[in-house]
């Protein structure tokens, strides 16, 4: 498989013609996005009613592209409702259009009426435009505006072949969530998942991508032989899983751009859930070996495995803190599943779940500050609690979720859902209020979905 690359002019935008514009000073950085204020999500945030206008994105002329979604005016269209979307799934903005809302042309793009959009309350604006470039690609620019000062917040602007204008789509909308929240962007990323096709006990599970969103899906194994636990690498470069070919467990990493993939490790003992190291040097996986099961350490390049826990009973599912110098993992040795940590190098283990039931499949948040897993009382449901053990609250209230991952910037919690009766499996993802839960789109059934790090 290879990636196509996208050409960022980072917070710099291409001009638009003369006849468009009176000829504009040279493009400024937007304001940096990393320095924003420290954002608490809870009900009141006032942050979350800002009343976000999104208009249809322009074009100088309609012409055919090379992509599947049409013409220049008909990707325009497109590319503003994904831009909506982005903002309004995540739980944080409730953004109007662009469907009802006056559409710009061409030269107001960057010179918007702010009279206009006043007289509708809006107290944002998101407008931009999308041009066909003489080799072929896509020239996308995207502006936001304060309508109250009547001025630019922040612009970019981007180059991608036509089969990649969505990522130019999810590119603006992070432009804007960083812009407005100060929080880190995480629109312009992959989730790797098992898609799951065939009845319960032939069931075929083979390892999948797509966008952040559900689209974009592609498989990357043949299902020839059961894939299981899929992780992106920090990087993005790598997808690390677990494979049963010919009933052997074996873990594998399979490379992005080139499409090839290496074996790590093969055992002829049960092999569970492989986690990256916050580094990408290493991996973790637990491995059953006369009745015990335990966590090991192993380069991600193979070679000799480092055994970090030896309690009797089962201990699985590492995840690493994100500096590294930790480990939530659960087991049972309690008497039941429960969630523990240990320091990196295997000592200090001690355990952090105490709210009743049993806990499980662990996932420290990228952010550091809190961690993600299944919680068993009769029903399965996510959970959070911070690293110490304290404030657990549940996000989801349904039969069974299970096998948390969060996404890039910490703020969004993926899970999958398997239905009552039926058995089928779909992925589903939630905000840190718990109020916002919605359901990813894929063509077959689907569980363990992995977020990856925003693409670089």
């Amino acid at each position: 498989m290879k990636t196509t690359n996208l050409l960022a002019f980072a917070f710099a935008l291409v001009a638009l013609p003369a006849f468009a514009q009176t000829p504009a000073a040279p493009a400024e950085p937007a304001p940096p996005v990393s320095e924003g204020i420290e954002v608490t999500v809870s009900d009141d945030a006032e942050w979350q009613d800002l009343g976000v206008a999104i208009t249809t994105f322009a074009t100088d002329q309609d012409v055919p592209t090379r992509a599947s979604a049409g013409s220049t005016a008909q990707i325009g269209r497109q590319m503003s409702e994904i831009i909506a979307a982005n903002l309004r799934n995540n739980g944080l903005f409730k953004p109007s259009g662009p469907q009802g809302l006056p559409q710009p042309g061409y030269a107001q793009v960057p010179s918007p009426d702010y009279p206009v959009w006043q007289g509708r309350s809006a107290d944002m604006l998101v407008q931009g435009y999308v041009r066909a470039a003489p080799d072929g690609n896509l020239t996308v620019g995207c502006y936001l505006f304060d309508v109250a000062l009547s001025q630019q917040l922040a612009k970019a602007g981007w180059d991608v072949s036509p089969g990649d204008w969505r990522r130019a789509a999810h590119k603006c909308a992070d432009m804007v969530y960083s812009r407005l929240s100060g929080e880190s962007p995480f629109f312009d990323s992959k989730v790797a998942y098992i898609a799951e096709t065939g009845p319960k006990d032939r069931r075929v599970k083979r390892l999948a991508i797509m966008d952040s969103d559900g689209a974009n899906h592609s498989y990357i194994t043949s299902g020839q032989a059961t894939a299981l636990t899929p992780r992106y690498s920090p990087d993005y470069s790598e997808i690390l899983y677990l494979s049963y070919l010919n009933g052997s467990p074996s873990i594998y990493v399979y490379n992005v751009a080139s499409g090839r993939q290496r074996l790590v490790t093969r055992s002829i003992n049960p092999t569970f859930a492989p986690r990256w190291s916050p580094d990408g040097r290493s991996i973790l996986y637990s491995m059953a070996i006369g009745g015990n099961t335990d966590i090991y350490r192993i380069s991600a390049n193979g070679g000799e495995s480092q055994r970090l826990t030896n309690a009797p009973g089962i201990d699985i599912g590492g995840s690493y803190s994100p500096d590294g110098s930790r480990i939530v993992f659960e087991s049972d040795r309690s008497g039941s599943q429960q969630v523990y940590v240990m320091n990196a190098d295997g000592s200090d283990q001690r355990r952090i779940s105490f709210a009743g039931g049993r806990a499980a499949t662990p996932e420290w948040s990228p952010r550091g500050d809190q961690i993600a897993f299944t919680h068993i009382g009769g029903n399965f449901r996510i959970a959070v609690m911070s690293p110490s053990g304290g404030g657990m609250r549940f996000l989801t209230d349904s039969w069974q979720d299970e096998a948390p991952t969060w996404s890039p910037n910490g703020r969004i919690v993926q899970f999958f859902r398997t239905a009552r009766g039926s058995g089928a499996t779909s992925i589903w993802q939630v905000d840190l209020t718990g109020r916002n839960e919605r359901r990813l789109p894929t063509p077959v059934g689907a569980s363990d979905p992995a977020w990856g790090p925003v693409r670089p």
